[in-house]
């Protein structure tokens, strides 16, 4: 590494270790993270098996799908008010009422789990309460981490952001898929305290977390967000690129159906198979920290969208586990890449008033892409059957970034995240 570089990259580094709230807020999003992997896990893997003993392959991976519709709607409802109320009220007070749902609806489902009388309708009743909290959690969240370290080190708290949730994603899955293998109502459990733990983490940041409100009305308030995300055609090319390419990608709503149907790698596997695309965003997130891009960023978007594609096609045509969790980490770090770029934008351009706001439209594309992804994977695996919906889907993120480009052409010249 060149040494202008080195002297760049190093006092960065040790200057994040010095901001205790920050600290803290990363251990909330880390703990957090790992208790969402692990509930992603279990409920998939719970429906699919409560869905088999009576459905076919073809309609219990509907139904898996249908999990990432019911916790999508709410979050499709919720975002103006959502991003308001981030913009408006103390956002770790957010966070903290945001965390207590969770653990209110998890309770509920380990439970009723525990008890035998887990069923498919309460599966998907408890995605929609989860989708309801998470509604309000993710722009008080992505709203609160930049409040909490100078400007100058953003960028690089970004990417370590990013690493939180991906080390968790690694580590969830496959914890996820062991606690299953003992039973769904022991990852319901675990997932129960370890959003306990986010919520002492949240509750020991000393910053003032509420952000200057601006006069107008709320619907004023929530119109101007829309507007913002409009009129900054930067901003809106690089969320909805993500939009379409992982609502077509999403590959990964149809594991629960490879790993047993497809790969016959069972429970266990299931859980490597779901740590793949982590481990490849875990390489690329540690590399983005310690290097992050500083020009031609929106030719690396773009690219990595592309790779996304290729790899979700590799994945389709796989038989073998260990080429599936290569194509997968493949998926991962590609994903991993533009997701870097694209947060790295939004917060740079974005006033600190307005940035629950943002990050609430900017969390219904989000979520559009993986809760409606995961439903337009179980629609088509109906169709196409398993392998056929994620062939379709790689192909389809391959289109969608050409068709950008040209769209786009503000946001494939971008250049530098500083």
């Amino acid at each position: 590494m060149p040494e202008h570089v080195q002297d760049d990259v190093v006092p960065s580094a040790r200057a994040l270790l010095k901001e205790r709230d920050y600290l803290l807020f990363w251990c909330s999003r880390w703990t957090g993270s790992f208790a969402t992997q692990i509930q992603s896990v279990a409920m998939g893997w719970h429906m699919y098996a409560l869905a088999r003993q009576t459905r076919s392959v073809e309609e219990s991976a509907f139904l898996v799908g249908m999990i990432g519709l019911a916790a999508f709607v709410p979050v499709f409802l919720l975002t103006l008010p959502a991003g308001e109320i981030a913009d408006r009220h103390d956002r770790k007070k957010v966070l903290l009422l945001c965390l207590t749902g969770e653990i209110a609806s998890v309770l509920t489902l380990a439970i009723a789990t525990w008890k035998g009388v887990a069923s498919v309708p309460l599966l998907l009743g408890i995605a929609a309460l989860f989708g309801a909290s998470r509604a309000f959690f993710a722009p008080a969240n992505t709203a609160l981490g930049p409040m909490l370290v100078p400007r100058k080190l953003l960028p690089r708290a970004i990417a370590w952001n990013s690493l939180a949730w991906q080390t968790a994603s690694i580590a969830g899955p496959a914890a996820g898929g062991l606690l299953v293998g003992l039973s769904p109502a022991h990852a319901y459990f675990t997932v129960i305290g370890l959003y306990l733990l986010a919520i002492f983490s949240v509750t020991m940041i000393r910053k003032n977390a509420k952000p200057e409100v601006q006069p107008g009305s709320r619907w004023a308030l929530m119109v101007e967000g829309l507007q913002y995300v409009w009129r900054q055609k930067i901003v809106f090319g690089a969320i909805s690129l993500d939009l379409f390419a992982v609502l077509l990608g999403g590959a990964t709503a149809l594991l629960p159906v490879f790993a047993r149907d497809v790969l016959h790698v069972g429970a266990e596997g299931f859980g490597i198979l779901r740590a793949g695309p982590a481990m490849g965003a875990t390489a690329v997130a540690l590399w983005l920290a310690a290097n992050p891009i500083r020009r031609q960023a929106g030719h690396f978007m773009f690219a990595g969208v592309a790779m996304f594609g290729v790899a979700t096609c590799v994945f389709a045509i796989s038989r073998q586990l260990w080429l599936s969790v290569a194509a997968l980490a493949v998926l991962g770090g590609a994903d991993m890449l533009s997701v870097y770029i694209r947060q790295t934008l939004i917060q740079l351009v974005t006033p600190d008033p307005m940035r629950g706001r943002v990050a609430a439209v900017s969390s219904v594309f989000i979520g559009a892409s993986n809760e409606l992804g995961e439903f337009e994977s179980g629609v088509v695996a109906r169709l196409l059957g398993p392998v056929g919906a994620a062939l379709f889907g790689g192909v389809g993120a391959l289109f969608v970034t050409g068709v950008w480009a040209m769209l786009f052409p503000a946001l494939r010249k971008a250049d530098r995240l500083e």
